[in-house]
């Protein structure tokens, strides 16, 4: 029992170990056909990698390859482009020299010509070097004196026509920025009446009251025909502007009698002093303008009520400031001493006769005893070229005045004036020797002159033009500017039949 126990267990045993030992081979054997296929995946990517590697290392070996041939070409190109630079340089060379010897040449040759030139003037006048040399220069002026003036002309028109461009823009740049209307105030003031029995109270018990309020104002009322109205007449604007103020407050209160006259034209001049503060101080507001003397301020205010031609002085006053202001502004100078030097430049025409002079030199007067800078003073005195200019704040003064002149409605004339102007143009103008006809047009702004062509040259037309604007302007009062347009002309004509 015993043994068969034993046996038993022995079989088991061997059994169990031989299938443990098979259990243990098949293991042994997955294992090792796992690892040999493990192997074998790693071989294949090594392989690959050894693959992908030389592939990339063959790519790279052709790029660089491609890069030395690149290279190589440009380099050979290079060397051919040095190559031809260089030959072409060769070639250059080789002209200049060929050129330095032909000039050499050709010196050499113009040397002998002048000796040989030389001896033979020496043969024939037996003249020394100096003589020889002046016949030479005298005949060589000769010869080329027309172009030479050709030449002076050209030169001189290309300036003078670049200064007229210069000008023209300036003005313009301050013109376009100026808006002014036409004046068109009366030189006489007529006062409405009510109804026609009032011109007999105005004249009064004997003339008693017309007497006073004439007295009082300082004006002459004239009462004529002309039905409801009555007509002041002063030569001074400011009292007749008074006169206006209290005649027409004694015609509506009703009452008129010497005591209510004498009353009324006392409030009437303190009005019209305070009107005259206003008008000049809106006249410094107008043109931001300040540190002036209350009576400057008061004359600007008389300058009102003053008239030059039909335009009003206070306005032409503030647009000339304007004018100066601007142009002084285009050329770099400082627009505030401009500004006041155009403002007071007819200052002079607001004072009373006590004062003697032009009105020019009395309005320079007047601010520089006000503390003027000294370019205002100069500038209001220069304006009409009684004195020198100092500045060019007197030219600026002048260029404003005259282009606030001749503005369309500016200014008015009689027609004989008129008619006086144009004829001494062309008289004027007619003077000059070689003038065959002159002619004033566009209103005596401008004047043509026919020359003779056989007589007069070019330089001479010129010059005429010079000796016609120079008289115009010495012995002609004018506002503005007068063109003068000197022609020449020749004409030739055949028929041919």
């Amino acid at each position: 029992m015993n043994f068969d126990l034993t046996v038993g267990f022995v079989v088991g045993a061997v059994l169990g170990i031989a299938l443990l030992y098979v259990a243990m081979r098949r293991r042994f054997k997955r294992l090792e056909d796992g690892l040999r296929q493990q192997l074998d995946v790693e071989a294949r990517e090594a392989r690959l990698a050894l693959r992908e590697q030389q592939s990339e290392e063959e790519l790279e070996m052709k790029r660089r390859e491609a890069e030395l041939h690149t290279a190589e070409r440009d380099q050979t190109r290079t060397s051919e482009q040095l190559a031809e630079r260089e030959q072409q340089l060769a070639e250059k060379n080789q002209e200049l020299q060929r050129q330095q010897r032909g000039l050499e040449d050709a010196e050499h040759e113009a040397a002998k010509i002048r000796r040989l030139y030389r001896m033979k003037i020496h043969q024939i006048t037996q003249m020394d070097e100096a003589g020889a040399r002046e016949i030479l220069i005298r005949d060589a002026e000769k010869d080329c004196a027309q172009e030479v003036q050709e030449l002076r002309r050209r030169v001189l028109s290309r300036s003078e026509a670049e200064v007229a461009d210069e000008a023209k823009r300036v003005l313009l740049a301050a013109m376009q920025r100026i808006t002014s209307q036409p004046m068109n105030d009366a030189t006489a003031t007529v006062v409405n009446l009510p109804s026609e029995e009032m011109k007999g109270r105005i004249i009064g018990r004997e003339g008693r009251n017309i007497r006073t309020f004439e007295h009082a104002t300082g004006t002459t009322l004239m009462i004529d025909e002309t039905p409801d109205s009555v007509l002041i007449s002063c030569f001074d604007p400011v009292r007749r502007e008074i006169a206006r103020i209290a005649l027409e407050v004694l015609l509506r209160d009703g009452r008129i009698h010497p005591s209510s006259i004498e009353e009324e034209v006392i409030k009437a001049e303190e009005e019209m002093h305070a009107n005259v503060i206003e008008l000049g101080e809106t006249a410094l507001r107008k043109l931001r303008l300040s540190s002036v003397h209350p009576e400057v301020v008061s004359l600007l205010g008389k300058l009102h009520y003053r008239l030059s031609n039909n335009q009003n002085t206070l306005a032409h006053s503030v647009e000339v400031a304007n004018l100066c202001a601007l142009i002084a502004s285009e050329i770099g100078l400082d627009p505030n001493i401009a500004k006041r030097a155009g403002l007071f430049h007819d200052i002079g025409k607001a004072v009373d006769e006590e004062y003697s002079g032009s009105h020019a030199i009395v309005g320079a007067d007047i601010i520089k005893q006000h503390g003027e800078d000294p370019r205002v003073v100069n500038a209001a005195a220069a304006h009409h070229k009684e004195v020198p200019a100092e500045s060019a704040y007197a030219a600026l003064v002048m260029v404003a005045d005259a282009l606030s002149a001749v503005r369309p409605g500016a200014r008015a004339s009689s027609i004989d004036g008129f008619i006086s102007r144009v004829r001494s143009i062309e008289e004027i103008a007619q003077s000059q020797q070689g003038v065959v006809d002159a002619y004033a047009i566009q209103a005596g702004r401008e004047v043509r002159v026919i020359v003779e062509p056989q007589s007069i040259d070019d330089d001479e037309a010129r010059k005429i033009a010079r000796r016609i604007r120079s008289r115009i302007e010495e012995e002609l009062n004018y506002p503005g500017s007068i063109e003068i347009t000197v022609i020449r002309e020749q004409r030739f004509s055949e028929i041919a039949v």
